[in-house]
C-alpha cells in the first residue's frame, strides 16, 4: 500500500502543496464541525476535560521535537492513508446518523492519522506515534461511561475518606456518597469524584511516560499508576476536609479553600509521579538518575540532515495518496452540499398533556421537571407522574419523547442517570413481563435494583422506538442509523417505571407491582408513541 519513494506527484511547487493542505484542512473542519463544536463545548463547560484545549498544542510540540528525525526518513506516501481517510468519513457519517458525537470525534482523529500516512508514509506514523496518540486524550468520554465512572469513584472515595477521618477518632456515618459528620453533611458529588484529576493526570502521565527513556514496563507502570494515585489523593482530600470541618467549622468545605485544596491535590499527584520516576529510574542493572532518562530536549540536529525525507515533501512535493485524500475530503463536502437535505418524517401522535391521570386501578398525580433538566435532556414531550394504588403501592411513571434523535438530542439511558445522589446499582438484569405485549412482541424490560443505605428501589425501563421495544443501548444507536437511512425517522421514547421497596418487602412483590402497572399502561402508550 506504500507508493515508491520516487513516485511523488508532479505537483512540486510549495504553493500547490500548501493549497492542497489548506483545502484538506478546511474540508476536514467543515465535515466534522458538529463533533468538533461539541468537543470544544465540553472542554469549556466540563472540568473533567478542560485540559482538552491544550492537547492540540501539546501534540504539535511533540511532533516539532521529531523534526530532524522526519528529515532523515525516506518519503513513502501510503495509499493506506487514503483508505483510512475514507473510513473516517464513513464513521463520521455513521456518528451523525446514529446521534453519537464521540464516534464523530474519534473519526476526526482517525482522519488525521490517515492524512499523515498519505502524505509521509507509515514510517512517519511510527516516528510520530506519541504526538498522534496523545490526540485521543482530547476526546471526551461518552456520558454513560463518564457517569458510571463518576458514580463508582464517588463511592470508593467516600469509603477511603471515611476510613481516614476515623483515624482521628472522629465519629462519622457514611450513606452512599454522603458523609455525615453530625454538624455537617459532606456530599461527595461530581466535584469530588476524582475525575477532574484523573483525565488531566492520565494525560500528564502519558507525556511523562513518553519522555521517560527506560524499559517499556516502567513507562507503562508509570502511566497506569495515575489511576490509583488519583483515587488515593482524592480520598485523602475528602478525609482532610472532614477532619478540618470537625475542628474548624464548615467553612473548610466551601468557597476558595475548597477549590484551592483541589489544585493542591493535583499538584501533589504530579509530584508523586515524579517521585515514582526517580525510584523506577534506579531500579535494575543500569539504574541512573531520573534527570538522565527524562528527555525534554528535541532531537539533536544531525550534521548532514538529508532533505529528501518527510519534511522535504512539505517544502514542495505533494504525494499522489495525499492528493487522493484531499480529493476524497473535497468530494464529501461537494456531495453533502449538493445532495438535498433529508427531511425527517415525524409521525402523528397525541401530546402527553392528555395522558390520563387514572390508569385502571391506579390514581396519578402529575409532576414537572425543572428547566435545568429539560435543557440537558432536550426532549420534545414528556410525562412524569406518581401513580398510587391504595395507601402503600406507588409507581413513578416517566416517558421522554423525541421527535428527532439527532446528535445531542437522544434518549438518556437510565444506566447513566440512576447512579446519582449516592444510589448504587446492586442488580442489573432483563425481564419479560408475562401477558404484556407491545406491537406483536412480549414486552421485555431492563430490570435494575438500586440502593442507598437502607433504601431500595426497583426500576424497569425500555426504549420504545419506531415499532420496536429495545433494551440494549447500543442497539438503539444502530436502529437510529438504520431507520434514518431506510425510513427517514429517528423519533422514539424512553419508558421508565420506578417503585420503592418498603423495609422488609421482597423484590418479588415489587416485581409484581411493576409488571401489573406495565400491563395497565402499555396499551395506552400506542397513541403517544406511534409505530
Amino acid at each position: 500500500m506504500n507508493a515508491p519513494a520516487s513516485t511523488v506527484s508532479s505537483f512540486r511547487r510549495p504553493a500547490m502543496t500548501l493549497l492542497l493542505a489548506l483545502i484538506g484542512a478546511a474540508a476536514l473542519a467543515w465535515l466534522f464541525r458538529d463533533g468538533l463544536s461539541e468537543m470544544a463545548k465540553v472542554w469549556f463547560t466540563t472540568e473533567e476535560f478542560s485540559h482538552g484545549v491544550l492537547i492540540p498544542a501539546i501534540a504539535l510540540f511533540l511532533a516539532w521535537q521529531k523534526r530532524y528525525v522526519l528529515r532523515q526518513i525516506e518519503l513513502r506516501p501510503s495509499w493506506l492513508g487514503a483508505v483510512v481517510v475514507a473510513v473516517a468519513l464513513l464513521l463520521n457519517l455513521l456518528g451523525q446518523l446514529a446521534s453519537v458525537f464521540v464516534l464523530q470525534q474519534y473519526a476526526f482523529v482517525l482522519a488525521i492519522y490517515g492524512l499523515v500516512a498519505a502524505f509521509a508514509g507509515l514510517a512517519a506514523l511510527r516516528v510520530l506515534w506519541a504526538p498522534l496518540l496523545v490526540l485521543l486524550f482530547m476526546v471526551p468520554l461518552p456520558n454513560f461511561l463518564l457517569n458510571n465512572f463518576s458514580a463508582n469513584l464517588q463511592l470508593i472515595s467516600s469509603e477511603i475518606g471515611v476510613w481516614f477521618i476515623r483515624l482521628f477518632g472522629i465519629s462519622v456515618f457514611v450513606e452512599g456518597n454522603v458523609i455525615d459528620l453530625g454538624v455537617y453533611k459532606l456530599q461527595v458529588a461530581e466535584a469530588c469524584d476524582g475525575l477532574r484529576y484523573l483525565f488531566p493526570l492520565m494525560t500528564l502521565g502519558f507525556i511523562m511516560a513518553y519522555m521517560f527513556k527506560v524499559s517499556m514496563w516502567k513507562r507503562v507502570l508509570l502511566f497506569l499508576s495515575t489511576i490509583p494515585v488519583t483515587i488515593l489523593m482524592n480520598s485523602f482530600r475528602i478525609g482532610t476536609i472532614g477532619v478540618m470541618v470537625e475542628y474548624w467549622g464548615i467553612g473548610m468545605a466551601e468557597g476558595f479553600l475548597h477549590d484551592f485544596q483541589g489544585w493542591a491535590v493535583f499538584m501533589t499527584s504530579a509530584a508523586l509521579l515524579l517521585a515514582e520516576m526517580m525510584v523506577l529510574a534506579r531500579i535494575g542493572r543500569n539504574g541512573r538518575p531520573w534527570r538522565e532518562v527524562f528527555g525534554l530536549d528535541a532531537e539533536a540536529a544531525p550534521d548532514t540532515a538529508r532533505r529528501t525525507g518527510a519534511l522535504a515533501a512539505a517544502a514542495g512535493m505533494a504525494p499522489a495518496p495525499f492528493i487522493a485524500s484531499t480529493v476524497i475530503l473535497a468530494g464529501f463536502v461537494v456531495g453533502v452540499v449538493l445532495i438535498p437535505e433529508r427531511v425527517e418524517a415525524v409521525p402523528q401522535r397525541e401530546s402527553f398533556f392528555s395522558f390520563p391521570t387514572k390508569v385502571e386501578t391506579w390514581d396519578g398525580r402529575r409532576d414537572v421537571m425543572e428547566q435545568i433538566y429539560l435543557d440537558v435532556l432536550k426532549l420534545d414531550d414528556y410525562v412524569m407522574a406518581d401513580y398510587f394504588r391504595g395507601d402503600k403501592e406507588l409507581v413513578n411513571f416517566y416517558v421522554a419523547w423525541y421527535d428527532s434523535q439527532r446528535a445531542g438530542q437522544s434518549a438518556h439511558s437510565p444506566r447513566s442517570c440512576l447512579p446519582g445522589g449516592g444510589w448504587r446499582i446492586s442488580e442489573l438484569t432483563q425481564v419479560e413481563i408475562p401477558g404484556v405485549q407491545v406491537g406483536n412482541a412480549l414486552l421485555r424490560a431492563n430490570r435494575v435494583q438500586i440502593e442507598l443505605g437502607n433504601q431500595r428501589q426497583l426500576v424497569y425501563y425500555w426504549f420504545q422506538q419506531r415499532g420496536r421495544v429495545i433494551t440494549n443501548e447500543y442497539l438503539v444507536k444502530w436502529y437510529l442509523f438504520w431507520d434514518s437511512l431506510t425510513r427517514q425517522r429517528t423519533d422514539g421514547a424512553l419508558v421508565r417505571l420506578v417503585t420503592p421497596l418498603q423495609i422488609g418487602e421482597s423484590s418479588q412483590v415489587a416485581d409484581q407491582r411493576l409488571a401489573e402497572f406495565a400491563g395497565d399502561v402499555a396499551s395506552k402508550l400506542q397513541r403517544y408513541i406511534p409505530d
